[in-house]
């Protein structure tokens, strides 16, 4: 194991949580954040939430619960060999998604359209609603009641949320909401174990991307090898094993890529340890740019490989078709239960009835992006199928 690094968050420096709780006997902070996670209902939700296939389109193709495991172990594994606190970055891969709504983007793009008069629709921000009021679990608060670290690197994992363009007024709601009670220090970067998490996003779904889209016939072999470090990772496969079936060289060259992907970050990152030379968490927060980061050499080879998978996988009339679907899905689910909350099951039908028009909006939003796949589907059948009449 290595030896904790001098800028990593260490967890007996935590700024603790918001709502005071006695220590754990067994486990760190991070550990019980992780722990949390865990055994949230949002968190088992995921495993039939759409990653790119909707849920029931193939038991192979992964789901939002599969693909946040996937990003767990690379965070981990990277954390482990920079010296950072691998339960803080483990605990925040597997919670990065718990706001994303049923199908996906599409999901998303959805409910933010639909929400578009109330304040909109952000993932990220309804990652922070769920964990800090939506998940009710405990007897003496609403949400987990996670660590100072932990919430500040779910809402700042992608960078600064405020600079000389955007404003706390221009936030989502969920932001400026937790900013009144806790301030998450929102105009700087978040610290080392989140921006680890971050980019082991990057890696798992950029590589096992490739994996699903092969195996559902949306493109093949012989394409990637035109692309910049893939085709070279998928020839040098198949040279080296000539009689592998395409399915065995594809799960050859994935893990092959991931190596690849995860040996550049951590080689840039010792790079700018280097040069910037942080000597805590805190300094990592202001250095005014990110401290872990991939070379400018594969960050630009990586844009040719986002490209063909947006117009090969993410544009594919196949996918589109589950994205208009579910669009028009979520749509009239959202129209039903605003212009009918009698129509929602108890406890929303009474939060809603008793609510203005932009709560209530918000309430339905909340109910919506907790659905899985198949529950979204079922509750559209049951709320807009009229053959169920009798």
């Amino acid at each position: 194991m290595e030896k904790r690094a001098v800028y990593a968050t260490r967890h007996e420096d935590s700024r603790g949580r918001y709502h005071d709780e006695a220590p754990s006997a067994t486990r760190t902070p991070f550990q019980r954040d992780r722990d949390r996670i865990i055994h949230s209902t949002a968190f088992r939700r995921l495993k039939q939430k759409t990653q790119v296939f909707v849920a029931h389109e193939g038991d192979h193709f992964r789901t939002r619960l599969t693909h946040s495991l996937e990003v767990a172990q690379i965070a981990r594994s990277i954390s482990r060999t920079l010296g950072l606190d691998e339960d803080l970055a483990e605990a925040m891969a597997l919670a990065h998604d718990m706001g994303h709504p049923p199908f996906g983007h599409a999901g998303e793009d959805q409910l933010d359209a639909c929400m578009e008069p109330f304040d909109g629709f952000d993932h990220n921000a309804q990652t922070l609603r769920v964990v800090t009021r939506l998940e009710v679990r405990y007897p003496n608060f609403d949400g987990l009641n996670l660590t100072w670290e932990m919430l500040e690197g779910l809402v700042k994992h992608n960078g600064p949320l405020i600079d000389g363009d955007t404003s706390a007024a221009d936030l989502p709601a969920a932001f400026r909401e937790f900013s009144r009670i806790e301030d998450l220090e929102l105009d700087q970067f978040a610290g080392p174990e989140a921006q680890v998490a971050a980019l082991s996003d990057d890696i798992a779904y950029n590589n096992h991307d490739i994996d699903d889209g092969i195996a559902a016939g949306l493109f093949t072999i012989q394409e990637l090898m035109e692309l910049p470090i893939v085709g070279d990772v998928f020839r040098g496969v198949k040279i080296e094993y000539p009689h592998l079936t395409d399915r065995m060289v594809t799960y050859e060259a994935v893990r092959q890529l991931i190596g690849v992907w995860i040996n550049d970050l951590v080689d840039e990152t010792r790079r700018r340890v280097k040069r910037l030379q942080p000597a805590s968490a805190a300094e990592v927060r202001g250095l005014g740019e990110p401290l872990v980061g991939f070379s400018d050499e594969l960050a630009d080879k990586q844009r040719a490989l986002r490209a063909f998978l947006f117009e090969r996988m993410y544009k594919h009339y196949k996918v589109n078709r589950m994205r208009s679907k579910a669009k028009r899905i979520l749509a009239e689910l959202f129209e039903g239960f605003t212009s009918e909350p009698q129509t929602l099951p108890s406890p929303w039908r009474e939060d809603a009835s008793q609510a203005d028009a932009f709560r209530r909006a918000r309430i339905v939003c909340d109910y919506i992006a907790g659905m899985t796949d198949g529950y979204a589907i079922e509750e559209h059948r049951r709320l807009c199928d009229l053959s169920q009449l009798g």
